[in-house]
């Protein structure tokens, strides 16, 4: 097995996919006041129907983010093309440092890493140079390492947990980025919309990201009218779902407001 913090010249690395766009500011804003099981379930209505990314949780209960993905993929180390014997002077020249050079303002950094527990994708200096450089969260399906310190930057993190060891320490190797991803089931591009709060993260395709403001804007003002008439002591199936008789008394209530 080699010591050298140098590349293997066996596979050109790091991988980078093509110039993309980030989604439009303007969708992820209205996107802001979408919760993700709202964003999830509309999708679903939509014909999409693989978007809760399963899994990663929040790493501090209550943070919310919305924002255009950034991907980063590992692979599985295989010690002629890649491994993790250097620590860090291997991993800077990877795609694990260069992806953070991309890193914008509200970007959501995704990561692919198969829910492994023995890798730490991120660690307290990675994720205080992601902030420095205006990220905005990271969803990463597998785990991170240094959380108390992690805990004190306030950055969103959705993960499947904690370990001790880096990032190339044991299984992984951060092979690619700008790259298609996948996160605990889904399918994540570059440029999709990551909505994440205490229910999860979800993927909004750009695409269908229109479609969803404008359904989810309807489908969160019906659901505080039915909420009003639960609380005033109306029967559950009657408005919720809304059935054509509450649709009319809900459409005449928006109205008066």
């Amino acid at each position: 097995m080699s010591t050298s913090p140098e590349l293997s010249s066996v596979w050109p690395l790091p991988v980078r996919g093509p110039r993309y766009d980030r989604a439009d500011p303007a969708l992820v804003e209205a996107l802001t006041t979408v919760s993700s099981a709202t964003a999830c379930a509309q999708l679903h209505q939509l014909g999409i129907t693989r978007t809760f990314v399963a899994g990663p949780t929040p790493l501090v209960p209550g943070h919310r983010v919305v924002g255009s993905s950034v991907t980063l993929q590992f692979m599985p180390q295989r010690e002629d093309v890649a491994s993790g014997v250097a620590q860090e002077y291997v991993e800077r020249t990877t795609a694990l440092w260069a992806v953070l050079e991309t890193i914008q303002p509200g970007d959501v950094l995704v990561i692919q890493a198969y829910g492994r527990a023995y890798t730490g994708c991120l660690g307290d200096m990675l994720v205080r140079y992601f902030k420095r450089k205006g990220g905005a969260g990271i969803v990463v399906d597998g785990r991170i390492r240094d959380a108390p310190r992690v805990r004190q930057l306030g950055v969103p993190i959705w993960c499947t947990g904690v370990t001790p060891h880096y990032a190339s320490q044991s299984e992984l190797f951060p092979w690619a980025y700008d790259v298609p991803v996948a996160v605990g089931g889904v399918l994540c591009l570059p440029g999709d919309i990551v909505v994440a709060d205490d229910d999860g993260a979800v993927v909004v395709p750009r695409a269908t990201a229109n479609d969803v403001v404008s359904r989810a804007a309807d489908h969160e003002e019906w659901e505080v009218f039915s909420r009003m008439r639960i609380d005033q002591g109306a029967v559950l199936s009657e408005y919720y779902p809304l059935t054509a008789d509450s649709r009319a008394e809900f459409e005449a209530w928006r109205d008066r407001r």
